[in-house]
Parts: structure tokens; sequence; C-alpha cells
């Protein structure tokens, strides 16, 4: 039986998607899960997955082109099965849709004319690109500003960056992880799409919702000790972090807080049933939420392996739909820029999130006489509309079991 694949919501706030890379080609069998084709939004390039078993029967959207959310971008059939597509998808899906044609030179001196060099990833948000192109031209060394984009609206996507790439007149630039201040000279830099949507969606949290914040302190002595000693049986590439001990904790101790587990929709309270925990990534010009799923269910190595996956995934600007949707209790962690403390947004419509410090030396008062420990703060902010600072704060000792005692972590 054929069916229909549609360009799928990636967020809540997304209304359309730019179909960037067709993994599969027509007539190429594809089973359900298999990655179909790269999806561009402003946050990231996602993969999308196959619902549906069979063969690519038809590509609906050409590479380059952006359409709504729902729109059909392809057919997967049976092997051998002939789909009426009129029928199936209505006339004016069944031919491909196509990306807008390149600019007429004179078109195209406008764009040069008005495209200033770009120097740094900051400068280069100026300029109208796709994520995976400004990704590559980052890679290669390639100024955006000297390509003629080719996308809807004259956006720079893939294909212009690898043609620049080949061309005698693409310049390269220097690369910069960060922006530096040079006196006297002032910068004007577009905000980004993603920063925008960052700034829109936790205004919203903190105008709405009344959060509230407790902090505790933690003796990790013990789980650093474990977690050297655990590292030191594993290779390399399974070792785990402090993090993943933490999202561990975090998911045991919130089955007795299901409060804290949930989402309030209007004056409907949702309480989760699984415990999907999500991690702050930082990326260029913002945040995004990986999620590691039933991790109450999961063991230490396998939150790691996932965790690391997703991040990599992030980095590389291939997520999937998963990967960052659907958390229900999210952690910030900044210990490894030496925070020792701080407080963090809610991510809407979650009712608390995590916010942790570094784990540092200090002096402690043991049984009357000073010492020194290993200690680590969390603060966990909670939205005061589903939770209270009593049930908050018994949260918050009831995390200490799984911190200080972390042999619980591997029951």
């Amino acid at each position: 039986m054929a069916n229909i694949v549609e360009m799928p919501k990636l967020g809540f706030d997304m209304a359309e998607g730019t179909l960037a890379k067709w993994v599969k080609s027509e007539k190429d069998p594809v089973e359900k899960g298999d990655i179909l084709a790269e999806i561009e939004t402003d946050k990231a390039t996602v993969e999308v997955e196959s619902a549906f078993g069979g063969i690519v029967y038809k590509q609906l959207i050409t590479e380059g082109t952006a359409v709504p959310i729902g729109t059909p971008i392809a057919v997967v059939a049976e092997k051998g099965e002939e789909v009426d597509l009129d029928t199936l998808v209505g006339k004016s899906a069944a031919e491909p849709a196509q990306a807008e044609p390149e600019p007429e030179p004179d078109q195209q001196r406008a764009i040069h004319a008005s495209a200033q060099p770009a120097a740094s990833d900051e400068e280069s948000e100026i300029i109208k690109a796709s994520p995976i192109a400004k990704r590559i031209a980052k890679e290669k060394g390639i100024s955006l500003a000297n390509i003629t984009g080719t996308g809807p609206g004259g956006r720079i996507v893939k294909r212009d960056v690898e043609k620049a790439e080949k061309s005698p007149s693409s310049q390269p630039y220097a690369s910069k992880s960060k922006a530096s201040i040079q006196a006297g000279v002032d910068e004007e830099i577009q905000v980004s799409n993603l920063r925008k949507m960052i700034g829109e969606r936790l205004t919203e949290s903190r105008q709405t919702v009344p959060h509230f914040y407790i902090t505790s302190m933690y003796d990790v002595a013990e789980l650093l000790k474990t977690r050297k000693q655990l590292n030191k049986e594993l290779p390399d590439e399974q070792r785990v972090s402090v993090n993943d001990f933490i999202i561990r904790a975090a998911a045991l101790a919130l089955r007795d807080f299901p409060n804290l587990n949930a989402s309030l929709s209007g004056t409907t309270l949702k309480r989760h049933g699984d415990i999907h925990i999500g991690v702050a990534v930082a990326v260029d010009n913002g945040l995004l939420t990986v999620v590691v799923r039933n991790a109450d269910q999961k063991p230490l190595t396998q939150i790691s392996q996932e965790a690391n996956e997703m991040i990599r995934r992030v980095k590389a600007g291939k997520v999937r739909n998963d990967d960052i949707e659907g958390s229900t209790f999210t952690i910030s962690n900044l210990g490894m820029y030496n925070v020792e403390d701080f407080v963090a947004i809610i991510n809407p419509p979650e009712a608390a999130i995590l916010a942790v410090g570094s784990a540092k030396q200090i002096p402690v008062a043991i049984d009357g006489e000073l010492d020194i420990g290993w200690r680590m703060k969390a603060t966990i902010s909670a939205d005061h509309r589903i939770t209270d600072g009593a049930e908050a704060a018994e949260f918050m000792q009831h995390l200490a079991i799984f911190l200080e005692q972390p042999w619980r972590l591997f029951a």
C-alpha cells in the first residue's frame, strides 16, 4: 500500500522546512526507520526517518525547496505497486516542486553588491544561508559573501558552497570561534533565528511562569571516585562523564516526584509516565536540548553513549527529531566552565529545570574537624503553579541519595 511522507513538524514553532538533501533516491528500497532525507530548520539540519517500508516510489520535492509542514514530500510504496499520484497526493503535488531558479545576471550583481565580507561565524548570520551551507563554508574556509544563493529567496544552499569550492574566485576567510572587541569599532550583527526563538520562548517563560529557586550542596567525593574507577575499566569512547551520573540520578529521583516530571497546558496538569531528561547543549548562536529517553531505565554507559551520539549530531548540524523533542525535565550543566552555581529558566511546558555547577574542593567541617571535601552545588527552578517549595526541597534531598551514594545508580 502506498503511503505519503509529509514535511514533519520538528519543533513547536516550526512553520516550514527546507529539504536540504535526499538520502534515498527514487526506487531505492527503504525500511521503517531508515533515513529518507535531511530537513533544514532554523535550529539545525534534521535527519527524517521513514515511517514506512517499501521503495521510494516518488520524490515530490526537489533539494533546496522550502515547503510548509504537512506538505507531501515523497511517496513510499510496495515494490512493483502502481500508484495513481493524482489521486493519492493531488494533481498539484504529483510533479516535484522546484527550487527557485538561479537569479539573472543583473540580480546576481545586485546580490553581490549588497553582500559584505564575512570574517566570522557571527558575521555570516547577516547573509541568508542554510545551516548546512554555513557549516560547509566554515569547514572549507569559504566566504559566504562571495557566493550567489540559488535557493528560495536567494538563500545560499549546500550546492552553492560546493560550486564555490571548485571556483578559483572563492576566497578563504579566517575562522575564529569567538568574537573579539576592537577598540573604537562598533559592530551590528543580525540576530540569528535560533537566538530569536530562544529569546521569545524564554521571555514568555519568565513572564508567564512563576519561578522559584532552591539550591543544595552535595558531597560528590564518592561519585568522582566511582567515575574514575569505572572509566579505568572502559574503552575511551565509552567513558562516562559527571553529567551522565547527574542525568541518571535526577531520573531516578523523579520517580517519586511526578509533579516535577509534568507539564501544564491551561488548567490541565499532565504527569508523564516516562522520564525523558533534556540536556542543554551549546551550539553556534544558541542552545539546543538533546533528550535521553527513559533515563531511569538505562545504565550509565548507555546514557553516556546515547548522549554523546546526540551531541555529536548537534555539533555536526545533523540532529533527528527525537534528539531534541519530548523532554519532561531538563538539566543545564555549566560545571565545565568552573561556574560555582547559577539559576536556569524553565523550558516550557516543563515543570522544572536543574542548574548544575562545578565540583570543587573546599574546606568543610566534619564531626567538628576542618577537612577538605568535594562539593557541588545545584539549583532547581520550579513552576509554582505546579509545585511548591517543600516538594522541590524534598526532591533535592532525594537527589542527594543518588549523588552521594553512587552505588545506587547501578541498582
